[in-house]
């Protein structure tokens, strides 16, 4: 059974950073009003969420929101060796942080290591140079690729940060920004949907008409497609749309663009209805319209079942069932039953390859 993780998120806003990224007001997205940082600061965070974690949790402390190996030196290797303290107790087992695909080289990497850093996130966000000029990233693609190998090279584990929806963007590059961050082969990623937040040049862009967000429908979708293709290459995408905080559940601060709460849900549920669509079409109408029982893992029901059952409403409207249920079983296989009769069964794998094949016009599973 795998443990549970638990991440201390120590927030940096904007500390380190050398550029202005269009669509960055750090302070809004990590939910600080405040950029006072200092090492007591983050002791009282450690020690804070400590007494609420379970001793049997994997926990790890992150550095996140600005760009963490931009900071003075001195000021990392504080916060460094507060975090290497923890570890060394035994109290949490690792050690990462978010940083710029040009903040990174051998020396800096050799800090990390020798203060027990296991994790780099790179916010590389695009893969087309077009795109990070328009976004005033300050790096290009190829310090990206030079980034990933050194990080990899070092013995690291190397995250992506992929952000889909940028000014100068389109569906096309984006999913050739996913195919070249496969192509690095990072060990997690996490994908972040554009948003339009107040205080920053994208909503002075978005205001005068000259950045146009995607949609949540359009985010859903690309979202869905990175998603699958990271999945069949065995690579972990361990967050799918920005992470709630009070500022960012607060109209007053996201002013446009698919923001969603449970955006993820959103995703996931939109891959699996494909999935049990492709199925149901194939099998006897007559079978389907007598009751159908879905058996699958507890955790993949949600994204079966939908938000509110969306999922499950619109498969027995299209297809006239009278009854859908579900039954919990341990297996990873899911089989799709009529009374005692199994019409079909499929796995992940399945499920994934199934929306990429429909969303490239291909056959389905």
């Amino acid at each position: 059974m795998n443990k549970k993780m638990k991440i201390i998120p120590i927030f940096v806003p904007h500390v380190g950073c050398p550029n202005n990224c269009v669509f960055c007001n750090q302070r809004k997205i990590t939910g600080q009003k405040s950029l006072a940082f200092d090492r007591q600061y983050v002791c009282n965070i450690v020690e804070e969420y400590i007494e609420t974690i379970d001793k049997d949790t994997h926990t790890e402390i992150a550095f996140f929101g600005g760009s963490f190996t931009a900071i003075d030196t001195e000021i990392q290797e504080e916060l460094l060796r507060t975090a290497k303290h923890y570890k060394d107790l035994g109290i949490i087992k690792g050690i990462r942080c978010s940083t710029r695909p040009d903040a990174i080289n051998k020396e800096i990497l050799m800090l990390l290591k020798k203060y027990g850093m296991d994790i780099i996130e790179l916010g590389i966000q695009s893969l087309d140079d077009e795109v990070l000029k328009i976004s005033n990233r300050g790096h290009n693609k190829k310090q990206s690729l030079e980034a990933s190998r050194l990080i990899k090279e070092h013995g690291f584990i190397l995250g992506h940060q992929i952000m889909p929806g940028l000014p100068g963007s389109s569906r096309e590059k984006d999913i050739k920004t996913c195919v070249e961050s496969i192509e690095m082969k990072p060990h997690i990623v996490r994908i972040y949907p554009t948003l339009v937040i107040k205080d920053t040049e994208l909503f002075d862009m978005y205001e005068s008409g000259s950045y146009k967000p995607i949609t949540l429908e359009e985010a859903i979708e690309i979202s869905a497609y990175m998603y699958c293709l990271y999945s069949i290459n065995n690579i972990n995408v361990i967050r799918i749309g920005l992470q709630n905080t009070e500022s960012i559940n607060d109209d007053e601060d996201v002013k446009a663009g698919p923001y969603h709460p449970a955006f993820r849900q959103l995703v996931e549920e939109r891959i699996y209805f494909y999935a049990l669509m492709s199925k149901l079409n194939k099998l006897n109408l007559q079978d389907l319209q007598k009751g159908i029982v879905i058996h699958a893992p507890q955790k993949q029901i949600s994204n079966l079942a939908g938000q509110k059952r969306t999922n499950i409403d619109k498969l027995k409207d299209k297809f006239s069932i009278k009854q859908l249920s579900f039954k919990v079983i341990n297996d990873d296989i899911i089989k799709i039953y009529n009374m005692n009769k199994k019409l079909c069964s499929f796995n992940k794998s399945d499920i994934f390859q199934n929306y990429l094949n429909i969303h490239q016009g291909e056959s389905c599973i």
